[in-house]
């Protein structure tokens, strides 16, 4: 469907300009433009917003996010093949799509928006949790961004909004949750996708809090939880030990029992250890 605007719909977009989508840039197409503006709208209000979105392809999201009132949107495209749709889309929003090739891991969008600044992008495979963890992990908070509203595989999104016990729970959860409220906001299945991917998404949405819940060096904190979940069925005394040789020291000082596993210990606990160990 094409209501939100004049422009083609997407299947003839994609005829247009032979955009098969590419396994190996992480590709699946999202063709609903009714779908594609709901998620616009789980960003919030958008307009007096720049919006950053990555792995437009043809440009589904991004029609919804201009739809929706975004004051410009900066759309940051590796794959040369969707540019000319993008470009289509430039020409019926004047002045308000931006578009950049190249890989979102090496730009730096700021140069090219005004705040506030959002995000929003139904993200590649391939680099979507890099992206995310990047976002979350400024050595400065609060961010550039007010707030993330992401597309993920289900399983990825389940991890981010997990709590400590569970299978789910680990290094992504305590990034997301130490320095924002998150919640996954729409479930989509496999055959909302162009071509259908094996397994569902979901989109999370993210807000930025003020500042983080709990105090704690972003590398140190990241650090430590890479290490602690990279080995969750050890004990922590022994997944930990590369970190400082006394380790056990420093989690009995924080209360956790060195013979605890990673998945039990709250985000509470993991940055009370990123600061004993930030202050030696």
């Amino acid at each position: 469907m094409s209501a939100i605007d004049d422009l083609p719909p997407l299947r003839d977009v994609i005829a247009t300009y032979e955009l098969r989508a590419r396994k190996a840039l992480g590709q699946n197409f999202l063709l609903d433009l009714n779908l594609t503006s709901r998620i616009a709208r789980i960003a919030g209000d958008l307009s007096g917003t720049d919006v950053i979105e990555v792995g437009p392809g043809p440009g589904g999201l991004t029609r919804g996010l201009l739809a929706e009132g975004a004051r410009k949107v900066l759309a940051i495209e590796k794959d040369s093949r969707c540019l000319p749709a993008l470009e289509q889309i430039a020409r019926a929003y004047p002045g308000r799509l931006e578009v950049i090739e190249g890989d979102a891991l090496k730009i730096d969008p700021l140069a090219h928006l005004s705040p506030p600044i959002a995000i929003c992008a139904n993200l590649p495979y391939n680099v979507g949790t890099e992206l995310l963890v990047r976002w979350l992990t400024p050595e400065v908070w609060p961010p550039f961004w007010s707030s993330l509203t992401l597309m993920f595989q289900k399983e990825v999104a389940e991890r981010i909004v997990a709590q400590p016990g569970s299978k789910a729970y680990g290094r992504l959860a305590i990034l997301s949750q130490w320095r924002t409220d998150a919640r996954i906001a729409l479930h989509l299945p496999p055959e909302a996708f162009t071509p259908a991917p094996k397994v569902s998404s979901a989109v999370v949405h993210f807000t930025a809090l003020p500042e983080p819940r709990y105090p704690a060096d972003p590398k140190v904190l990241e650090r430590v939880v890479a290490t602690a979940f990279n080995q969750r069925r050890k004990m922590l005394r022994a997944a930990l030990k590369g970190l400082a040789p006394d380790i056990e020291d420093h989690l009995t000082a924080v209360g956790i029992a060195p013979t605890e596993r990673a998945e039990r210990v709250p985000l509470e606990g993991f940055c009370a250890l990123a600061r004993s160990l930030a202050s030696g």
